[in-house]
């Protein structure tokens, strides 16, 4: 088993303040920023950035769905780190200010992944599944900050 990590950016046309605010905003903002793949979502306590629970299903594909349950807590003043108890996925959620009015958003997903050749694939395709899917979610935040 090795460790899988999938990685998106986006450059965002508002302040890291606002961002990191939006993306920490798990009542309010976040739902809707979820793309398709995101279903069942429901806060379980707090709401708002570090110390926070957050369930969801991520339908990663048809037939692979990962039941998360993520607790939510802080390295610093510039991230969200999500560590779902139900498996190995951690999600760090890094805003870094890129000027005054822009930000520099960077979503990290790291698992262990499996073995063997099933690993192989899991190693080649996930990450590029994820990218796709945290891609649309970064668009969708671009959308929400963007006043």
């Amino acid at each position: 088993m090795s460790t899988v990590s999938a990685t998106t950016t986006r450059r965002i046309e508002a302040p890291a303040e606002r961002v990191l605010a939006a993306l920490a905003d798990y009542r309010g903002t976040r739902p809707r920023l979820l793309p398709e793949q995101f279903t069942d979502y429901e806060v379980v306590s707090g709401g708002d950035g570090p110390g926070t629970q957050v369930r969801w299903k991520l339908h990663a594909t048809k037939k692979r769905v990962r039941d998360v349950l993520a607790e939510v807590s802080a390295t610093d003043k510039h991230a969200l780190v999500e560590s779902d108890r139900n498996s190995s996925l951690v999600t760090t959620w890094r805003v870094e200010s890129d000027g005054p009015d822009a930000a520099e958003v960077v979503v990290t997903s790291e698992w262990t992944g499996a073995g063997g050749v099933g690993g192989f694939f899991e190693r080649t395709f996930a990450p590029r599944g994820l990218d796709r899917i945290y891609g649309e979610l970064l668009d969708n935040l671009a959308d929400a900050v963007a006043r």
